[in-house]
């Protein structure tokens, strides 16, 4: 949460420090008086609506509306697309995000109208719009906890900047990306971009370095490799002394202040917060104060200090209601009523942990409140790429249907001058047959959605089962775990189930949660791991839950008739244009289980695997490419030592 914090303080937030004028947009509306060209206008009034960027967002808002106006007006698609990237903008410092998105998605639509055009001028001008438009959707998602788009449309952009010659709007997607990662707890790969962002900022003298090098500090932090966290924090601080950041310089020293304290050094922690406060106070960043005092009260209640801790606790307490900052609240409320618990004080304490009550509801009626403007946002944009798709669709019929009678045009014009039937007759054909293969893939798609569509309720109701054996057999109390875990599943379930093609990584976070499911359900029966080719690129994708029914039958059918505990070994990776996907386990074997089935009072019969292998027929059919699967009974000195399961899956990436 800091690292975000950090980053969208600097490039979205800017206004907090309001000013009484703005000589930039002072200067820009006298140039705009004097101008009669509607063309230079709607550039000068896109202008004016970034320069209100930096102090207010309202004129911001204002000035993009007009720049909006006249650019349809005249239809300059270009300062259109800006301009509903300013509206964006300006809705998002607003806290608008629900419009700030729909304003963004426009932004998107004209840009890809124009990227579309052959003749369209100014190319590298509309890929800059379109590839803004695809970073800031990419930043609303994230602020609003939907990593799985927010990813998918930061890549999108970072496509666009990657071909491109803009580095400092690259290392800006890099670190966005990186945020995008570490919110989601894969520290790994948010190191590995907020790396690729320092190098592109070193590189250019980008004055933002010193947050991008905290942020890399912070990941070190996070997995307690104390001594590069340090490295990092130190060459931070000469950063920010040779780029002047206060903001940035307070989180840096709040941050180094968790870094003392988590290496029992609470005096040096003590001095850094000190620092902090200083960075803070010379911007007056109330924000950054909050903070700060609660982590001086939290190091004084644990040293047993407590008039220090009442009294800092109480200071982050007030900037915090001043600031409306609930959960901030929340935690000072909280901590508030320990510290007059252990001063004695029992009615103080009651108090506040009443009020503590009240606060923690106020967060959970937010949080609802959010995840219903979150649904709703969703919803809106969902039904608006589907509207866009249909109507792209439309286009290509029509464009085929035109292209079509050119070529019939062309035919007979040919067969006019060269008299050539036969000629004329094989073309024709072979137009015929691309127009058949086309659609035979497009039918491919459909069943391939229609399938997984069948495979979502089959896995919900053998989870369903499970849950009820796991509460006969476990009780109520364990229970409540595994109930939870089932919701995380179900949630991941529901949000992959109207996608065609999810990200690998988010496969893997699928099963991971499942097989903890089902290690949980048979009382730690079996260990699993998951491994993943470093080559295997992050927007690589498959069919979502495709690897499911076969780590299932794995559990069910090998390890568990299986005496001793077992493992299941689930592994993706790269063979030339193929991505290979393995389940291995040390079970009975494929034979032994097969024949157990057989003997079994109560026959069932496999669905999983049937639509299964429909899904992947269903994908070679789509992508032309071969899809198989391979079940290999594995053995050892003789003897059975389990089961290996192997696709075989074309190479496939989340739609662009």
């Amino acid at each position: 949460m800091m690292i975000a914090r950090i980053f969208y303080v600097v490039f979205l937030l800017v206004f907090a420090k309001l000013t009484a004028q703005n000589p930039v947009a002072d200067s820009l509306k006298t140039v705009l008086q004097k101008t009669t060209n509607d063309i230079d206008r709607a550039k000068l009034l896109n202008d004016i609506s970034s320069a209100y960027r930096v102090d207010n967002p309202k004129q911001m808002q204002y000035y993009a509306g007009e720049a909006l106006k006249l650019s349809q007006k005249i239809k300059y698609k270009i300062e259109e697309g800006d301009a509903f990237l300013n509206l964006g903008n300006s809705n998002i410092i607003l806290g608008n995000y629900p419009e700030a998105l729909r304003n963004f998605s426009a932004a998107q639509s004209v840009f890809e109208g124009e990227v579309d055009k052959k003749n369209a001028l100014d190319k590298d001008e509309i890929n800059n719009g379109l590839a803004r438009a695809y970073g800031s959707i990419g930043i609303v998602f994230s602020e609003q906890s939907n990593y799985a788009k927010a990813l998918q449309y930061h890549l999108k952009a970072l496509k666009i900047y990657e071909s491109g010659n803009n580095p400092e709007k690259l290392a800006r997607v890099y670190n966005n990306v990186g945020i995008v990662y570490k919110s989601q707890g894969e520290d790994f790969k948010a190191l590995d971009y907020f790396v690729k962002c320092l190098k592109i900022q070193q590189k250019i003298g980008d004055n933002t370095v010193g947050i991008t090098t905290t942020n890399i500090g912070n990941i070190y932090l996070n997995q307690k490799n104390y001594p590069k966290a340090f490295e990092y924090y130190s060459e931070a601080q000469r950063l920010f002394q040779k780029f002047p950041n206060e903001r940035g310089l307070g989180e840096l020293y709040n941050n180094l202040g968790l870094y003392y304290k988590n290496t029992k050094n609470d005096a040096k922690a003590l001095e850094s917060y000190a620092d902090a406060l200083n960075a803070f106070t010379s911007i007056d960043d109330k924000f950054g104060k909050s903070d700060t005092y609660f982590y001086i009260g939290e190091i004084n209640f644990e040293k047993g200090n407590y008039p220090e801790a009442l009294q800092n606790t109480t200071k982050s307490l007030q900037l915090a209601k001043e600031l409306d900052i609930t959960e901030q609240v929340q935690n000072a409320e909280k901590r508030l009523s320990e510290i007059y618990e252990k001063l004695g004080q029992s009615a103080e304490a009651l108090e506040h942990y009443k009020l503590y009550s009240i606060a923690k509801d106020s967060v959970s009626n937010h949080e609802n409140i959010r995840n219903v403007v979150r649904a709703e946002m969703n919803f809106e944009f969902d039904k608006k790429e589907a509207l866009q798709k249909k109507e792209q669709e439309k286009k290509e019929i029509v464009y085929t249907e035109q292209t079509k009678r050119h070529q019939q045009q062309i035919l007979f014009t040919t067969l006019l001058i060269f008299s050539l039937c036969g000629i004329g007759f094989l073309i024709y054909n072979r137009l015929q047959l691309k127009k058949n293969l086309t659609l035979q893939k497009e039918l491919a798609e459909y069943e391939q959605k229609a399938l997984h569509l069948q495979m979502n309720p089959h896995f919900v109701f053998n989870c369903l089962g499970s849950i009820s054996s796991f509460i006969v057999q476990n009780g109520t109390d364990s229970a409540i775990k595994y109930l939870s875990k089932f919701s995380k599943l179900m949630r991941l379930t529901l949000e992959y189930s109207k996608e065609s093609l999810i990200p690998i990584d988010k496969e893997i976070e699928s099963l991971q949660n499942y097989l903890e499911l089902e290690q949980l359900r048979f009382n730690k029966k079996f260990e699993f791991s998951i491994t993943k080719s470093k080559d295997i690129e992050d927007d690589m994708a498959l069919p979502p839950l495709l690897l499911q029914p076969f780590v299932e039958n794995a559990i069910i059918h090998g390890l568990i008739p299986k005496k001793e505990s077992g493992t299941i070994a689930v592994d993706f990776t790269l063979q030339g244009d193929n991505l290979i996907c393995t389940v291995t386990d040390d079970g009975i074997g494929f034979n032994a289980s097969k024949e157990l089935k057989e003997n079994s009072v109560t026959v069932h019969k496999s669905m999983a695997l049937d639509i299964t292998r429909k899904r992947l027929e269903m994908m070679e059919a789509y992508t032309s490419k071969k899809a198989k699967v391979e079940i290999d009974e594995l053995s050892e000195n003789g003897k059975i030592s389990g089961t290996k399961v192997t696709l075989n899956l074309p190479i496939q990436y989340i739609s662009k």
